[in-house]
Order: C-alpha cells, then structure tokens, then sequence
C-alpha cells in the first residue's frame, strides 16, 4: 500500500469516526461547567475524565486520531452511568446521550474483549433479552427457585457468598415473581371500565415483564380504570436500550425495527409505556434511523405514537379513588426526567390520591447509581452513589419511596435493605401505588 494509499485510509477511517461519534454536536461543547455538578461520578470523584466536559474533550480527541481508543478511554467511557442529568444542566442543548451512545460504539469496534465476556454478552444480549420465550422461561426458573426453598437454601448456606459481590447484593432486592399459572391468566385485551376515552397498546419489555410482571398487569388495568381499552401489542420485543447503552447499535436497531413492524401491524393509535428507560430509548428511533430512506419516516410514525403511563394518565379524567394512608416521596426516573422531560406528571398523580402526605425528595432527579446494569458493572460507585441518595430519602421520614423505572425499583430496593429501613419503608413503581388507589 502506498504513502498516499495509507493517508487516504487514515483520513477515511477518521471521517468514519467522526460520524460515529457525532462530531458536530462534540463541538457544541462549550467547556461551561454548568454539568459539572450534575454529574453524579464528578461529584464523587471530583476527576475531571469522570464528567461529562472531560468525556467529551476525550471523545473529541478521539474523533480526530489525537487520542487512541485505549483502555483507559475505555474505562472513562464506561465509567458513565449515562444518567443524562448533564443534558438538563446544559445550556448549549448538548445531546450527551447521544455521544456516549456513540463513544461506546467505537470502543467494542476498537477493542476485543475477552472471550468469557464475549460469550456473556453475545448470550446475554442476542439470544435471551430479545427472546420472548426465553424469557418467560426465565421467569419459570426464577419462580422455581424462589418457591421451591433453593432460595432461602442459598442464602443460609452461604453459597452466596461465591457469587461476585453485586450479584449477591442485588438477588436480595428481587422481588416475588408471578407464578407459570398467572402469567398463563393474561388476556391480550382489556376493555375499558365505564366510558371509553382510548385504545392504546401496552409496551411490556423484557426484564420489566419477568420481574414486574405484577406491575405490567397493574398498569393495563390501570388504563382500563382511567378510561382505556388495553391491548398486548403482539411480536413486540425488547427496546434496545441496554444495547444502545452498551455500545451495540446494530442491535438495537434491529430490535427497533421489530417493534415497529410490531406496531404497524398491530393497527394500535397510541402505545404506552410504564418503564422511564424504555420510555426514552423508544422515543429516540427517528434519531436511530437518521437518513435510512427506508426506516426513517416509519421510526417517525412510531416516535409520535409513544406515551409514557404517567404523561398519558394525565390527561385523562381521574377515576374515583379510595384513601390510602401513606407518606410517600418520589425518586425520578433519569430517564423520565433528563431524557423524556416528565416531571410534573407523577408527583401530580401521586398528590391525586386521597390520604396521601406527599414529601419531596431532595434531588429527587439525582441518579440512584441503578443505570441499567452499572449496579453490576461499576458496583462500588454504584453503591457509593446510593448510600448517598438513602441519607436523603431516610430523611424524608416516608414509608413509601415511589419511581418509575425498574432498575430503579430495584436499586431502591436494595438501598433500603443496605440502609437498615425494612419494615420502615417500602419502595413501589408508581403503577401499583395508584392502582391500589382505584382498584
């Protein structure tokens, strides 16, 4: 190859990168600050790689071949929970989310993980997540192991103790799963009770309908109370996010292709979600699919069609709901907040509860340290983050902490156990709370 040929395929190999990583909007960078203090790894750290302004300078130096994507690229990249409360901070309107999304991709281009790791994420995230048979099968092994007495032998044994730390921890905050038989019981469609207002799909997930298959079902009928007829939108799958996050877009947007065809068959005006990280990532197909002649408008169609529960409940008449006894705070979503921009919306509906005492949460809009599986990935700032947020959530002096995530369900969960709060306080996805109210 000659001189002029090696320089051609730098040069393209650079442009490459740079539409990757989406250098336009690197640029937008203004090096303000203003997301300095809404970074939750720089306001533990106090490092300047560990926020967003360094990231980006980082992700900058890479797009234009000044900076190899070394390990340590690597590590800064992933050391990231992605909270996107940088993008709430920023004046600019830099989409951080974005660029992250887009970092991480050139990273597993550039980098070859080990072969163990390989195997787990290739099983882990192309033939079980995506799988809707696997999963349910999933959740028959993991009903089976907390029925069965394998759970409770587990843990007196000890044998918990061989498994890494985060997993030890976090199998603590899952939750009872349903059982074959009423999973077995779920109608793919229920109608509205009293006048009918709408016909909206319900977008299920994947983790969301193995762990919370309970809340799934609270939120259709939930729908239902508030007017709607509810339909399972069949051949959905899951939303992509996990992969988007983790640096896999093709992935993600073949799973996005397959709930939009999902959606287009399915004849449905309006799709509901009850998941604030699912919420965003379906939300964001147009973005997925810039450019693509033949995906584009349909992601477009898709987009305008996507409701998160508590912006759609909202807008409709509140059903007559009975009294319920509790002090409850509330713990944002990041994803609701920074990246779907609905705040308002639940305190709103929480405070629509008779009997409810309704206490903020100081920075309610802080991230958990949940972050999909940053719990696993980067357990120790992911607890340390935490512990942090349980000194002010215990300071409300609620019984009640409610969000609008699973990940955060759990990881509030979990905070709660390492808090010492059980029997105290009670954390619930805001679904069950206000189907307990009209149910």
């Amino acid at each position: 190859m000659s001189t002029q040929q090696v320089e051609t395929a730098s040069q393209n190999g650079i442009l490459q990168m740079m539409e990757t990583m989406h250098y336009d909007d690197i640029l937008n960078c203004m090096r303000c600050g203003f997301c300095l203090s809404a970074c939750p790894t720089y306001r533990e750290t106090g490092r300047e790689t560990a926020s967003p302004r360094g990231r980006i300078a980082m992700m900058k130096a890479v797009a234009t071949g000044q900076l190899d994507v070394s390990e340590k690229f690597d590590s800064d990249m992933y050391f990231c929970l992605g909270c996107r409360a940088c993008e709430t901070a920023c004046p600019a309107g830099v989409p951080y989310g974005t660029l992250l999304e887009g970092a991480r991709e050139v990273v597993e281009e550039n980098r070859k993980r080990p072969l163990i790791t390989r195997i787990i994420r290739h099983v882990a995230m192309k033939k079980l997540i995506p799988q809707a048979k696997r999963m349910e099968q999933v959740s028959r092994l993991l009903y089976f192991y907390q029925r069965s007495g394998l759970r409770r032998l587990a843990r007196s044994s000890g044998l918990m103790k061989l498994l890494p730390k985060s997993m030890a921890e976090m199998e603590k905050a899952v939750p009872e799963v349903a059982s074959p038989a009423a999973r077995k019981e779920r109608k793919r469609m229920l109608p509205a009770k009293g006048e009918k207002r709408l016909t909206v799909g319900l977008f299920t997930g994947c983790v969301m309908d193995v762990m919370f298959f309970d809340t799934n079902e609270a939120t259709a009928k939930l729908l239902s109370a508030f007017g709607c007829d509810v339909v399972y939108m069949e051949g959905q799958t899951c939303c992509g996010a996990l992969h988007a996050h983790a640096g896999d877009k093709q992935e993600a947007k073949q799973l996005a292709k397959q709930n939009i065809e999902a959606f287009e068959q399915s004849g449905i005006d309006v799709l509901i979600n009850n998941a604030g990280g699912c919420g965003a990532a379906l939300k964001e197909y147009h973005h997925w699919f810039h450019g693509d002649p033949e995906w584009e408008e349909r992601a477009e169609r898709f987009v305008a069609a996507q409701r998160d529960m508590n912006e759609l409940l909202a807008t409709l008449p509140v059903p007559k709901m009975r009294s319920l006894p509790y002090r409850v705070t509330y713990q944002d979503s990041c994803h609701l907040a920074h990246g779907q921009k609905i705040r308002l919306q639940p305190r709103e509906l929480i405070q629509s509860i008779p009997g409810i005492e309704y206490v903020e949460l100081p920075e309610a809009d802080r991230c958990c340290g949940s972050a999909g599986i940053y719990n696993l990935t980067n357990f120790d700032m992911s607890m340390q983050i935490l512990d942090g947020k349980m000194k002010q959530v215990e300071g409300t002096k609620a019984n009640l902490v409610v969000t609008s995530n699973p990940g955060c369900l759990l990881q509030m969960r979990a905070g709660i156990q390492r808090a010492g709060l059980e029997g105290q306080m009670r954390a619930v996805h805001i679904a069950d709370l206000l189907y307990e109210a009209v149910e």
